[in-house]
């Protein structure tokens, strides 16, 4: 299988699976509701076939889930829940089971939620590689795949394109843009023979570079095989709710043990296992991480899964960048300090009129102040 194909295949993985859980939510709060009608339009029978329903639907996926936790290692929340979808089943107390199996459904498609948000981010990762190049040879100018360039290839780099390879500016000077890799805001300049790393965004003339590497060796393509490697191949997370299960699924199997031996009756162990299952837990655990991530993208900050949320509470030490992390990434006038007989107002007005038309990241913030204060530029 050749990398591309290999390469599809996680994309295929990571963001277009089809979702399960959001079909099973649908599913188990239609039965659940369509049982309800029926019981009250004095159809019983038909009420907990409804319900029976919601509650098969779910077996099968939570037993999977279940499966795939035991295989790592982990015996979670869902265990109690399975045990309790089966055993209402078993004992005919279908509106139990549809009612476990909503909370089940419903909690799963949360966490799915969480994840897909993540990977929306990954996706703009993986949409912004260049996957073109612009050929230079002896016969003029000719566009060619990225995956096609050699060490050693002339390219030509027109402006707002982003640099497909790694390479060396090859004439005078490149302006560039790199803060889609450092996150600083002010464009740099590379003279001839100064590296260019990919990824970075010509924000001058077109320029000459010859390149140091293929697409595949290159800066940016390795950042988006991390990328893709993170969230196709990511390690499994212990929630929040399944540290808790270690001590909580034995204590709950052994009370329902008890419930039978003493009662003789599968229904009052049942009763222990529908009543131990924590559907708090399985609702309010993924509620609180999708709000934090929910959260969290307001303010910039994009987690990859609700796992690592959940594990930042145990940090003690944290590390940041500062540019674009711990500051906004784009510099601001704070304060106008004006010389004897001017205001401070005035001097505003004129550097920004002077400056509107420039495309420097610090003649942008001056303007911007001016037009905050709702100053009125003048044409220089």
């Amino acid at each position: 299988m050749d990398r591309s194909t290999m390469g599809k295949q996680q994309r295929r993985r990571l963001f277009g699976a089809p979702r399960l859980e959001p079909v099973l939510l649908a599913a188990t709060a239609a039965a659940l509701v369509a049982g309800g009608v029926a019981r009250l339009a004095g159809a019983p029978g038909l009420a907990d076939l409804c319900w029976a329903v919601g509650t098969v639907a779910a077996v099968g996926p939570a037993l999977g889930w279940v499966l795939a936790a035991l295989r790592r290692g982990q015996a979670g929340v869902d265990v109690i829940a399975v045990l309790a979808l089966g055993g209402t089943l078993l004992v005919h107390e279908y509106l139990a089971g549809a009612l476990i199996a909503l909370m089940l459904a419903t909690g799963r498609t949360l966490e799915s939620a969480a994840q897909r948000r993540a990977s929306r981010d990954l996706r703009a990762l993986l949409e912004r590689a260049p996957r073109t190049a612009r050929l230079l040879t002896d016969d003029g100018v000719s566009t060619i795949p990225s995956a096609q360039v050699a060490v050693g290839d002339l390219l030509v780099v027109g402006p707002g394109e982003v640099v497909p390879v790694d390479g060396r500016v090859a004439g005078a000077e490149a302006v560039l843009d790199e803060s889609a890799l450092t996150g600083e805001p002010l464009t740099v300049r590379r003279v001839q023979s100064e590296s260019v790393r990919s990824g970075v965004v010509n924000a001058g003339v077109a320029f000459e570079l010859r390149a140091t590497a293929t697409e595949q060796d290159s800066t940016y393509a390795g950042i988006v095989r991390l990328a893709r490697q993170a969230g196709a191949e990511s390690a499994p997370v212990v929630r929040l709710a399944d540290r808790y299960a270690a001590w909580f699924l034995p204590l709950s199997l052994a009370v329902a043990g008890l419930a039978w031996l003493l009662s003789g009756s599968a229904v009052r162990a049942v009763a222990v296992l529908v009543v131990a299952t924590p559907c708090p837990l399985l609702l309010a655990a993924p509620v609180a991480v999708v709000s934090g991530l929910s959260r969290a993208s307001r303010l910039g900050v994009v987690v990859r899964d609700g796992g690592a949320l959940e594990n930042l509470g145990r940090a003690r030490t944290l590390l940041l960048d500062k540019t674009g992390t711990l500051t906004a990434g784009r510099p601001r006038v704070l304060d106008v300090v004006a010389g004897p007989r001017w205001q401070p107002a005035q001097v505003l007005r004129l550097a920004a009129s002077l400056d509107q038309y420039s495309p420097h990241v610090l003649a942008e913030a001056v303007v911007d102040a001016a037009l905050e204060r709702g100053l009125r530029l003048s044409v220089p």
